[in-house]
């Protein structure tokens, strides 16, 4: 990210056309949100993750709008120029009407675009939130919110008739008004199919490197997560000097398509 550049959602869609990768780390405080920011992260994402890696859940389901208000504005604060994209929690965006009024709070609160998970049966809360010029992240594959349902995180959209069925939603939320899009533990060539069929950018996060940018959770990256890594996690902290200099590397893996590697996908 150039110095003086704000990543907007046209920047993004600048930087998919040129075929430019775009790096993305989730953020839940101030301090860290200026290393990020320093080190040419383009998107910093205050995720519902914060409910494992912060408050010890062993989900994100346990979030409430009140703690992702809180934590949007300890690292809007600090933002200038990388877009800050937030998570809707859980029980947040039921109807258009209540994702109208908890995407509200959260672009006051600092936001640049809120992200929800779910596919088709979202279209219409989308649709509220870009009527009331709220820019919207999708998340498709796994969907953390649901574990309850799913029962395990594993990966997902294995079939054919499950890959075509998330191909289908990426397009109906494409229709509906979404800016970008993660996809979360797919397979690499499903990722890498619905990154060339949709016109918004795509963030994979144990998809690949087929899409048009990458995503992983700030502690993940630093080798600081509870229990066995991720296969698609790397510890960018091992092999350099400090915080900053793992950041920095791991843009510069994203960008250069080092990162994520054979390994990391499925």
């Amino acid at each position: 990210m150039n110095d003086t550049l704000t990543v907007t959602v046209p920047v993004l869609r600048d930087y998919k056309q040129r075929e430019e990768k775009i790096a993305c780390l989730t953020v839940y405080d101030a301090t860290f949100a200026e290393v990020l920011q320093g080190a040419g992260v383009e998107i910093l994402l205050v995720g519902d993750s914060l409910g494992m890696v912060i408050q010890g859940h062993s989900t994100t389901v346990p979030v409430t709008l009140e703690d992702m208000v809180y934590h949007t504005r300890c690292v809007g604060r600090v933002v200038k120029r990388s877009l800050l994209v937030v998570d809707l929690p859980f029980g947040s965006y039921a109807s258009p009407r209540q994702a109208v009024e908890s995407g509200a709070r959260l672009l006051r609160s600092g936001a640049g675009m809120v992200k929800l998970e779910g596919g088709r049966g979202r279209q219409e809360v989308v649709r509220a939130l870009v009527s009331e010029g709220i820019p919207v992240c999708g998340h498709l594959g796994l969907l953390p919110q649901s574990i309850h349902r799913i029962g395990s995180y594993s990966v997902q959209a294995k079939s054919p008739q499950a890959s075509q069925h998330l191909l289908e939603d990426a397009c109906l939320l494409v229709e509906a008004g979404i800016d970008l899009l993660v996809l979360e533990c797919i397979p690499a060539t499903l990722a890498e199919a619905v990154t060339a069929e949709i016109s918004v950018p795509t963030i994979g996060i144990g998809a690949g490197a087929g899409c048009d940018g990458q995503v992983l959770v700030l502690y993940d990256m630093l080798g600081l997560g509870r229990g066995s890594p991720p296969r698609f996690v790397r510890n960018f902290l091992a092999d350099a000097g400090d915080i900053r200099e793992a950041v920095v590397s791991y843009v510069r893996a994203v960008k250069e398509g080092s990162f994520p590697g054979t390994e990391h996908a499925y």
